[in-house]
């Protein structure tokens, strides 16, 4: 048995370990290779002793939640992928505060906010990823961002210690938190509400889902925004206006429906995204002088990933 394996079954079963899992299978973009071993561990536990393992045997590790703003790369990534999704998903609702592990989808979270007649996660409610990995880049859409409804979560930091972070420890910003830069791990989250009439709450989200059905490509895997907002401008008509509608390398493809989306259009590889988003690149800097920056995060085959 891979030593790897052997010793995180102290404390996770056979089936939390899965050895050479393509992450193909664990990214909305559903582009990667196996990763040596991913982990799903159900608790801030098993995630404490996942990551004290990892830093024992010095072995690089990542920690994910759905996977929805991450690249893996084609060969996969050599080590151990740390996945906080479902089996770290409940809930509680605590009058106006939801108290949640971090693996619970936003659109979970955001219904059972409307089930409960709170407003301030209208628009999460559209949002493909976790409430950790939402948290840990301040997610946001249509003028609300995470950081509006936070008020404090447990967060492991990289020597091990357990911390609370409040509102004031964050530093959120666009699309940044201080645990992004700390390389801390959420494992639990508290979120503070206020109470509002289901009828505008619901019809808020419908009204986001609506657009966001009609603007963006959902009917095919990507990784949502492809590219950061430049400051000024609007990343996806900045492509637009470059031509690049439509254009292709290999798999991936320019949204024909928004321009600010990569699209997994036809077994798109790690590869054919890269060289597509370093076209564009060059094209929007060549023609409106501005550095587009991924949104999506780009994880190698090898790397020193200690979070």
């Amino acid at each position: 048995m891979p030593l790897q394996q052997s010793m995180f079954l102290d404390f996770l079963r056979p089936d939390q370990l899965l050895l050479n899992e393509p992450m193909m299978n664990h990214t909305t973009f559903r582009i990667g290779g196996p990763a040596d071993l991913l982990a799903l561990p159900e608790s801030g536990e098993e995630i404490e002793a996942a990551l004290s393992v990892c830093k024992r045997i010095e072995v690089a590790h990542l920690v994910i939640g759905n996977g929805s703003n991450l690249l893996f790369s084609d060969k996969g990534f050599r080590g151990v992928v740390i996945k906080i999704s479902k089996g770290m998903s409940k809930m509680e609702v605590h009058e106006d505060e939801i108290v949640s592990q971090p693996g619970a989808l936003l659109s979970a979270t955001a219904a059972k906010a409307l089930e409960e007649g709170l407003c301030g996660l209208e628009f999460a409610s559209g949002i493909p990823g976790t409430l950790g990995g939402g948290v840990f880049m301040n997610a946001g859409a249509y003028g609300g961002e995470l950081k509006d409804a936070f008020a404090c979560a447990k967060v492991i930091l990289p020597d091990g210690t357990l911390r609370i972070f409040l509102p004031q420890d964050m530093e959120f910003s666009y699309r940044k938190s201080a645990v992004q830069h700390n390389g801390g791990v959420l494992t639990e989250i508290t979120l503070k509400l206020k109470p509002g009439d289901f009828r505008e709450i619901k019809g808020k989200m419908d009204d986001f889902n609506s657009r966001r059905r009609e603007k963006q490509p959902l009917e095919l895997p990507s990784a949502g925004s492809t590219f950061k907002r430049p400051e000024g401008y609007f990343a996806g008509k900045l492509i637009m206006d470059s031509g690049l509608r439509g254009f292709s390398v290999g798999g991936a493809q320019i949204s024909e429906k928004h321009c600010g989306f990569v699209v997994n259009k036809s077994g798109a590889t790690c590869e054919d995204v890269l060289k597509l988003i370093e076209h564009v690149q060059t094209a929007v800097m060549k023609n409106f002088g501005v550095m587009l920056e991924p949104e999506v995060k780009i994880i190698p085959e090898k790397c020193a990933c200690r979070g």
